[in-house]
């Protein structure tokens, strides 16, 4: 009989759990919920969590703290991500960079694969290649005819040190024998400030970072790095179309929280995700503005899309013996 009283308790206590787990996903958000952004202001991971954080903020009446934490090429922030409470509280939102850090940078305080859940990727984009309109590159060809004739004197800036931009333009480099001098920056907006200065010759950012800048003519975008021209830069020829068949890459934003943060919760939130990407006015920012294809995917899909990502970076990081800022 005492086995039998210790089974009903047991199960009892486990509907209970269940019960209160299921009124918390319910009952979500009761304070205020923390968007870690691994980045500075002025880029694209900062714009992208802070309009989402006022829509859901409108919809579920409790705020949606954007808390910067730079540094690492996202890492720094993605680590305070990792050991923060899975409560349902606390998301990261990462970068094309979350792919390349675990080959990147040594001896990490967290497993990229094991230690975050995957919440949702958000979209993508290809990369632009631009420089500033008082520069005399028209094209991508104009650099390479430039560098044959003056090897090592051309600049070009990325948001770090074994970034998307950083890996994509050694792969440019190497695949068409020319050598240009590598600027790593801390982010998107500096990067963009030097850009708009001429201090860099060139610069690589994502599609999503550098529009603004093309449209309003502040910068000249002179190659765009997917497997097709960009919606948001449909005149600007891919490297493909300039030479380079093959080469292409892309930019992305994923969303992440600690890893035991309880399944009803992370469902709960990729819901409220998904009502607030199909806003049409969010919609219209993020891929005309800010040049994103939408891709608003399910947890598994960012998980296998990151993993892929990881084993293609690798490779390149490890063949060019590529280090960390």
């Amino acid at each position: 009989m005492k086995l039998l009283a210790r089974y009903v308790l047991s199960a009892m206590t486990a509907a209970l759990a269940l019960t209160a787990a299921q009124g918390n996903a319910q009952d979500w958000p009761t304070r205020p919920v923390r968007f870690i952004v691994p980045f500075p202001p002025g880029g694209t991971v900062d714009p992208l969590a802070r309009l989402l954080s006022t829509r859901l903020a409108a919809t579920l009446g409790q705020q949606f703290i954007v808390d910067n934490r730079p540094g690492g090429s996202g890492s720094i922030g993605t680590a305070i991500a990792v050991k923060s409470p899975p409560d349902g509280y606390n998301y990261v939102f990462v970068f094309d960079t979350h792919a390349v850090n675990p080959s990147l940078i040594p001896n990490m305080s967290f497993d990229t694969a094991k230690d975050l859940a995957p919440v949702m990727l958000v979209g993508t984009s290809p990369m632009a290649i631009a420089t500033s309109p008082g520069k005399p590159y028209k094209t991508f060809g104009d650099v390479i005819k430039l560098a044959k004739a003056k090897p090592a004197s051309i600049t070009f800036g990325s948001i770090g040190s074994g970034s998307l931009g950083h890996l994509m333009m050694t792969l440019v480099q190497e695949s068409g024998g020319i050598q240009l001098i590598h600027v790593p920056f801390k982010g998107g907006g500096p990067m963009t400030t030097d850009m708009l200065g001429g201090h860099v010759e060139l610069g690589i950012g994502s599609v999503a970072l550098l529009a603004p800048q093309v449209t309003a003519g502040k910068l000249r975008a002179i190659a765009v790095t997917g497997d097709k021209r960009s919606p948001a830069m449909p005149d600007v020829a891919t490297l493909a179309e300039q030479g380079f068949p093959g080469l292409s890459a892309l930019a992305w934003w994923g969303i992440f929280a600690p890893v035991k943060t309880p399944q009803n919760l992370l469902d709960r939130f990729h819901a409220e995700l998904v009502n607030a990407l199909k806003q049409p006015e969010l919609r219209k920012q993020l891929t005309e503005q800010l040049g994103m294809d939408l891709v608003v995917s399910d947890p598994a899909t960012l998980q296998k899309f990151l993993l892929s990502e990881m084993a293609r970076w690798e490779k390149v990081v490890k063949q060019h013996g590529i280090k960390a800022d």
